[in-house]
């Protein structure tokens, strides 16, 4: 076993949980005395109203964490000789941290307006593509980006020229957007993405990939960390600044994999909330306000048939662990 990677992954591991657990107890009192409780839109479930005053923005305790946690690896890698096994992870860290912030500005639009929309959509979406160009931009000028595109399963590796840029423009901006609407529920986004991350730590130690290692240590500690005060009944949300974090997180793993597309396979979850939405909005304008689901996102849907919050993530999550071991045959 490689010993730096085991080391890496469980120090790195335990770190950013410990941290994220630390600085969000010190954040909530911080939010709540600010006043920077989530607004609650009026046509959201009627019980949701019950958390509207729960602090937000709460993402910035596992965000810091993993910053502090990935600077601290590079340093003590760099004294090893190692630290070019970390470089490939550093870009993602930055499309991560371009999706964080642009979340606090959303956040903090939605607190002052006091009102569950904060940004506009073409502003949110603007801002993610030139965050996705920038991380692309710095990918291909260090060498860990292809414009051969591999689709998975069948094998088949199609060379799109400049064509790769807008498929990973879309792939990336669609990501970011979809574990942003996964977030909906006490726990959802957080229990989802940290299944992602024990795949990829399965991944990290079979192919002995340091890069890969710490990505699901920050993933995981991160997340189970945040899952102290997250899940049901939560005593913060994430807000914006965490799941659009978390959205960038996930889909540049998929590329340190060189596997873009699998994304889509591993992060079905996701996929399904947004789809939700897009067939929700597209059926009733076609039919004139019908129908498909009760409401969306998805995980609404199973809120008004009657699932508690704690049996949706269970779901999900298990959807999420079936989805992972299929994603494994496509790579």
């Amino acid at each position: 076993m490689d010993m730096y990677l085991f080391w890496l992954f469980i120090l790195g591991g335990a770190a950013t949980f410990v941290l994220t657990v630390a600085i969000a107890r010190r954040v909530i009192p911080i939010l709540k005395s600010k006043k920077m409780g989530q607004p609650i839109l009026e046509i959201g479930p009627r019980w949701h109203k019950s958390k509207e005053g729960t602090p937000t923005m709460g993402g910035i305790s596992f965000i810091a964490a993993m910053l502090i946690v990935s600077a601290a690896a590079c340093v003590i890698s760099a004294l090893l000789g190692k630290i070019e096994l970390l470089l490939p992870l550093l870009p993602t860290l930055g499309l991560a941290l371009a999706g964080g912030l642009i979340g606090v500005v959303d956040d903090r639009a939605k607190l002052l307006k006091r009102q569950n929309e904060g940004l506009r959509a073409y502003q949110k979406f603007l801002l993610q593509l030139i965050a996705a160009a920038l991380y692309l931009i710095v990918m291909r000028l260090c060498g860990w980006l292809e414009t051969t595109l591999i689709i998975p399963y069948i094998g088949v590796e199609l060379e799109l020229g400049a064509g790769y840029y807008v498929v990973a423009l879309l792939l990336i901006t669609g990501m970011i957007n979809s574990v942003n609407l996964t977030d909906g529920i006490d726990g959802l986004a957080s229990s989802v993405t940290m299944v992602i991350g024990v795949f990829f730590a399965v991944l990290a130690f079979m192919w002995s990939e340091p890069s890969l290692g710490l990505w699901a240590a920050l993933v995981i500690g991160s997340t189970l960390g945040f899952l102290v005060y997250n899940f049901y009944p939560a005593r913060v949300f994430m807000g914006d600044t965490g799941s659009l974090f978390l959205g960038g997180l996930v889909v540049g793993g998929a590329f340190m994999l060189g596997a873009p597309l699998l994304v889509v396979v591993m992060g079905i979850v996701y996929i399904i909330e947004t789809a939700s939405v897009m067939l929700q909005v597209a059926y009733f304008k076609l039919t004139h306000g019908k129908r498909i689901f009760k409401m969306t996102p998805i995980h609404h849907h199973f809120e008004m048939c009657g699932w508690s919050e704690i049996k949706i993530v269970t779901v999900f999550s298990l959807v999420t662990v079936l989805a992972c071991a299929l994603a494994y045959f496509g790579i």
